[in-house]
């Protein structure tokens, strides 16, 4: 497994683990290695810093690995939150229920959002519905 440095078309930098150098680049030429935050698949790996293994267990990098995440980045992923919330029914803790009468079409499509536990978020996964774990906001913070 080898970690590489990544950069968008767009100047987004962001981490990607693969199998190997062979794997980003087959994945990468088949436009299957995309940007997490504007999706693009205009991807390309950035120099990384050589790490020398002294012994079994310990590892001295030459350049301090850069895994800070900017506070504009999280101020923006913030806004996102607020404006998906905003825009989606509360139905607390029917949130499965809920999510499973809209993708069978038992009830009309809508956005909506709640609390799942995570063997409930795992059980809807893997009945195909798409759902987006997110942390809880305040109704205060949404209001």
């Amino acid at each position: 497994m080898i970690v590489l440095n990544l950069l968008c078309d767009h100047g987004h930098r962001f981490e990607g683990w693969f199998a190997s150098g062979e794997a980003f680049r087959n994945q990468s030429q088949s436009r299957l290695v995309h940007c997490p935050q504007c999706q693009t698949s205009a991807v390309t790996q950035l120099p990384s810093a050589p790490h020398v293994k002294r012994g079994a267990t310990e590892v001295v990098y030459t350049e301090k690995p850069s895994t800070a995440v900017s506070v504009p980045g999280v101020a923006q992923m913030h806004r996102v939150l607020m404006t998906l919330a905003r825009q989606a029914e509360n139905v607390g803790e029917r949130f499965p229920e809920e999510a499973r009468r809209i993708h069978y079409d038992e009830v009309p499509a809508r956005n909506i959002r709640g609390v799942a536990t995570a063997d409930e978020t795992r059980d809807l996964l893997e009945e195909g519905i798409v759902v987006l774990p997110a942390p809880v906001l305040s109704e205060d913070e949404i209001h």
